[in-house]
């Protein structure tokens, strides 16, 4: 076992240790039923407990077992619908902004020139993060463009699992998972429309319907147009915020039977043209000018159906399918590809007293085919088995074991466990994970994805990423406030990255190569939150400290675009179906940056914005103010290389905001 997980065991066995004497100090602690009752009986919409009490009547399902939020050994954190439509008046085109403020995640810019992101978990590769909507792969492996092409209009709430998953959802999930849950037909026909725009010449119309057909069925549509002008903030000729048209629609169908069964279907549809690179008439510095366009058009489907076949056994199939075709341009090179991606499972869900359990079948596949560099071709397929058992040990202690065994086709079999155990002694809860997981690698690290094939030489002998990850979580409630603090760790191994060559000996580096790093990359961190709620006013606190560390030619170094300190402070002020005013600080810490002539560290930077919505009838009134302080990276260095560089990308890497100050407003109309 490597050091670090023995370590995070030590710790987590001492804090089992200790929690009694914890217990002993405490009162006792009020339980789920009385919260529950104390509801039904009127208990008061703004009370100090409510949220915990939502909290642990949420049921979770991103982990398969069946639990509410707080009985769960494996920590999900719950971003609610309240705080889903604050975020969709600030960004409605996107989930961006959502989930960048949950505490140890970030959302990383991959392509300045395309404006393409991912999102990193604890310290984590983007591409390391699973992205789900209602449980199916629908985005397929998302790319550094999937982000940024999902409204949050239909959302109910996210559910973010940190740290491996594979034990769960296989190779794409060795980070963690994001779980995107639609809003279900009620009883009673809904609707709205937003419209928005923003100071820096974008423009957003989503709208969301949901109606019953009859007893049994229910129907949904989510659409959405957003459009945003391109922006050259330097006047340098270099487009800073790309120019982008989108159209996307979901419909869903949700069926109900009176004997429990339950199928879910949906649809969905996007066509995205974005442009960006040199201006019209400008140049580089190499004299030469640099369309950087790309144009995604993406087809998918799900289907999700609950079987019961006795009091305690439920059937449950979920299938997928995904096909997103590109048409890119990257200079004078131009790159037509496909991305394929499916999903067949097959479930029986089982309880008996104390104990849940889960066992499955499940056959995944993700293939890409290149009209212009079919060397770079791949089909993966992947069967797998994986079980779960979650069972109360007291009544305070409860342990899942979950496992999955994938025979991948290219990198072979792979096993991934996982072991979570919950303790809640008192007013104390207190989780302890260890977990191990893979990733199968392809072609398309961040730097490729942002800059294309021509550059990368044929990908051969590489093998899987594999990493162990471990936390203890520990939180408290007294009054209202609430107390949590996190303590993660990772270690990578075999992380895929580019190895710079030169076509001509002697010569500058023009080409590149995937290797897998020889060494281990290591994360260490701690999340600590604080939370205030009295009567409509709540206030945040956060803070995420990431110490990392990789192999480098001389010697072991930070990861790169890793801020060592980041924190963050929003206070809410809400009067349901009134008013909402908030204001929110962020503060992102010095990071190492490489491939850039400019600097090797960057600067800090803080980040304030102030939100205001009132209602007044059916309509909502929002403006949004981000970036008050103009934040922006051009300010401090140019974007522009001098030179190309070696994968081909001409920018340097975004380690701050590139948009500057930025106001948006709009209505929001409900029916």
């Amino acid at each position: 076992m490597p050091n670090f997980m023995q370590g995070t065991a030590y710790a987590l066995i001492a804090v089992l240790l200790a929690a009694p004497i914890a217990h002993a100090q405490n009162s006792e602690r009020e339980s789920e039923e009385s919260h529950l009752h104390s509801e039904e009986d009127g208990h008061d919409d703004h009370d100090d407990h409510d949220e915990e009490t939502t909290l642990e009547r949420v049921t979770v399902t991103t982990t398969r077992s069946g639990r509410v939020a707080n009985d769960d050994p494996t920590r999900v954190e719950v971003i609610n619908q309240e705080e889903i439509e604050e975020k969709a008046i600030m960004r409605p085109g996107n989930i961006a902004t959502l989930v960048n403020e949950t505490g140890g995640v970030r959302v990383q810019v991959t392509s300045p020139g395309l404006g393409a992101a991912n999102i990193r978990v604890q310290g984590l590769f983007g591409r390391y993060t699973q992205l789900l909507a209602d449980g199916l792969p629908l985005y397929g492996s998302a790319g550094s463009l999937g982000v940024l092409q999902i409204p949050p209009t239909d959302l109910r709430r996210v559910e973010v699992i940190k740290g491996s998953a594979s034990s769960l959802y296989g190779a794409s999930a060795l980070g963690g998972v994001i779980n995107l849950l639609s809003r279900e037909p009620g009883e009673e026909a809904e609707g709205e429309i937003l419209f928005n725009a923003t100071s820096r010449d974008g423009q957003d119309i989503t709208a969301y319907g949901a109606m019953p057909v009859n007893d049994h069925l229910g129907l949904s549509l989510t659409a959405g147009a957003h459009r945003q002008g391109l922006e050259d903030f330097d006047l340098d000729g270099w487009i800073d915020m790309p120019s982008y048209e989108r159209v996307t629609a979901r419909p869903r169908l949700l069926w109900e039977g009176d004997s429990g069964a339950r199928a879910y279907v949906t649809l969905g549809l996007m066509q995205e043209t974005r442009e960006g690179g040199t201006r019209d008439g400008r140049t580089l510095p190499d004299g030469s000018p640099f369309p950087l366009d790309q144009e995604t058009s993406r087809i998918d489907g799900g289907l999700i159906a609950d079987i019961p076949v006795s009091e305690r056994l439920t059937g449950q199939i979920r299938a997928s399918a995904m096909v997103q075709d590109h048409e890119h341009v990257f200079g004078v090179t131009r790159e037509d590809d496909s991305h394929e991606s499916y999903l067949l499972e097959g479930s029986v869900i089982g309880n008996h007293e104390s104990t849940n359990w889960v066992l499955g079948l499940a056959l995944q596949s993700d293939s890409f085919s290149s009209d212009t560099f079919p060397g770079f071709d791949y089909s993966y397929d992947v069967p797998g088995v994986f079980a779960q058992i979650d069972h109360d040990l007291t009544d305070d202690l409860t342990a899942t074991l979950s496992v999955r065994v994938d025979d991948h086709s290219e990198y072979g079999t792979k096993v991934s466990p996982r072991w979570s155990v919950l303790y809640r002694p008192g007013d104390w809860t207190i989780r302890g994970t260890l977990a191990e997981g893979y990733f199968a690698p392809t072609s398309f690290v961040e730097e490729i994805e942002a800059a294309g094939l021509s550059r990368l030489l044929p990908v051969s002998g590489l093998t899987a990423e594999t990493a162990q990850t471990a936390s203890v979580d520990i939180t408290r409630h007294f009054g209202p406030f609430e107390a949590n603090a996190i303590l993660f760790a990772s270690d990578v191994d075999g992380v895929t990255e580019l190895e710079e060559l030169s076509s001509v000996p002697g010569g500058p580096p023009d080409r590149v190569r995937l290797v897998n790093s020889e060494g281990i990359s290591r994360i260490r961190g701690s999340e600590l939150l604080l939370r205030y709620i009295r009567g409509d006013f709540k206030l945040t606190g956060s803070y995420l400290y990431v110490d990392t560390s990789e192999p480098g030619a001389n010697g072991r170094r930070e990861i790169a675009l890793t801020p060592t300190h980041t924190a963050g402070m929003v206070a809410m002020w809400e009067r349901h179906g009134e008013f909402r005013l908030g204001l929110e600080m962020y503060y992102t810490g010095e990071q190492r940056v490489e491939g850039n002539p400019y600097r090797t560290v960057s600067e800090p930077y803080l980040d304030i914005g102030i939100l205001g919505e009132i209602t007044i009838g059916p309509a909502s009134w929002f403006i949004n103010a981000e970036n008050i302080l103009n934040v922006r990276q051009t300010r401090e260095d140019s974007l522009l290389l001098p030179v190309r560089s070696a994968h081909g990308q001409w920018t340097t890497d975004i380690w701050s905001r590139n948009d500057g100050f930025i106001v948006n407003g709009g209505v929001r109309l409900r029916f």
